[in-house]
């Protein structure tokens, strides 16, 4: 995909946007001002649904968003009444400060579940943050960092596309994730802008896309958060429009889809007290929904993730997450192999077992899993479905980071 390009800068790669991130201890605010953008978002499916989700929603009925408000360390979730009025006190706070109408604001909250706002920090915070906006790199890194729970590095992308017409428009974002990070976007909140004309259907539509192979296929844990959201902004700034006759230009759709999947994998990376990073590639499935049960079953095994954190080839778990992930499945064609960044080897090739113990097959996956990053092959000879997860280890740090998550 030459007609995509990654470059440095975070969000300062996009004009008349700016951005800026404080913090105050584990609390943290970011803003992002994009005025009278186009806008869409995908969101959390856990039926317990957070404040700021809720307030979001309404606000993109509108489909204008012209900035965003952030915060760390507190979910604002299962808070009641309240919840909402400090969803509506904070956006007030952005409205003033910026002259913005109050319904053009989206808002977005990660931490502890069931604590009431701090308010009076979190305005702080937010009044720093205020004072901070600006388009440089930094800018965009402050926003990155300061939306950080359990993260352990901020997460940012951005891509220039060049499309079929020959213009050029750039995308970027950030996002935050780190644990509760399941199948159906985990405890991730991501943000997106671009200087291109993209209508708000359109926005939704391409963001749906994107999403399903990227942040909805990623696991770390297997719980499944309150206040996922994941929200694009588009400002025109660019001049450039990317749907004509009623079809988005491929090349763009593809650069949007690179840069969730970056972000995506960026999460997966730094799971909660990781050590590897997992990928699993399922290809012959008899679907495409199937080919997605399989990938996900497998990075979603907490044997299979033990194994990878122990450094076992203990294939027999990818076997038996494939077995119970609902797919189609022939145990006597199917081939699995792991690879790394340097061999591969076939563990199992069209049903016959290789990986017995003492061959060379498994001295070879003995190496493989000591290797950063793992990565698992599957072929199940049924059809023309396939689909790729991301994950990685279970680790004895995820265990005590959240046995003291809130302590």
């Amino acid at each position: 995909m030459n007609f995509i390009k990654e470059i440095d800068g975070g969000f300062s790669v996009i004009e008349n946007l700016k951005v800026s991130g404080a913090r105050e201890g584990k609390f943290g605010v970011s803003i992002i001002l994009s005025p009278n953008s186009n806008a869409s978002a995908v969101f959390t499916s856990n039926k317990v649904v957070a404040a700021p989700v809720k307030y979001t929603k309404n606000v993109l009925k509108k489909g204008i968003v012209s900035a965003v408000f952030v915060n760390s360390g507190n979910a604002n979730c299962f808070t009641g009444e309240q919840g909402f009025k400090d969803c509506e006190t904070l956006v007030e706070l952005v409205s003033k400060d910026l002259k913005i109408p109050s319904d053009e604001i989206a808002i977005a909250s990660t931490g502890v579940i069931g604590r009431e706002m701090p308010i009076d920090v979190i305005s702080k915070v937010a009044y720093e943050s205020l004072s901070k906006l600006g388009n440089g790199p930094e800018n965009s890194l402050a926003a990155a960092k300061s939306i950080m729970t359990t993260d352990t590095f901020p997460k940012e992308c951005a891509v220039e596309v060049t499309l079929t017409n020959g213009k050029s428009v750039k995308i970027a974002g950030i996002t935050k994730g780190s644990g509760m990070i399941a199948p159906n976007m985990g405890t991730m909140l991501s943000f997106i802008v671009t200087d291109a004309i993209v209508s708000p259907d359109e926005i939704n539509k391409a963001l749906k896309k994107a999403a399903n192979i990227s942040f909805n296929m990623i696991v770390v844990d297997g719980d499944e958060s309150t206040n996922d959201t994941c929200l694009m902004m588009a400002n025109g700034a660019s001049g450039v429009e990317v749907v004509n006759d009623g079809q988005m230009d491929p090349n763009f759709r593809e650069a949007l889809n690179y840069l969730c999947i970056d972000l995506a994998k960026k999460m997966a990376r730094d799971g909660e007290g990781a050590t590897k990073f997992i990928e699993a590639n399922v290809c012959g499935a008899r679907n495409l929904e199937d080919a997605r049960l399989a990938s996900k079953a497998i990075i979603s095994s907490s044997l299979f993730k033990s194994a990878v954190f122990g450094g076992d080839p203990n294939w027999g778990r990818i076997v038996s997450a494939i077995g119970y992930s609902g797919c189609d499945l022939n145990p006597d064609i199917v081939t699995i192999s792991i690879a790394d960044d340097v061999d591969e080897v076939d563990l199992v090739k069209k049903g016959e077992i290789l990986a017995f113990e003492d061959t060379p097959y498994l001295e070879r996956a003995e190496k493989i899993m000591q290797s950063k990053n793992v990565i698992v092959n599957i072929d199940m000879d049924l059809g023309d479905g396939e689909a790729t997860a991301w994950g990685c280890d279970l680790t004895y740090d995820y265990v005590k980071i959240n046995a003291e998550y809130t302590t």
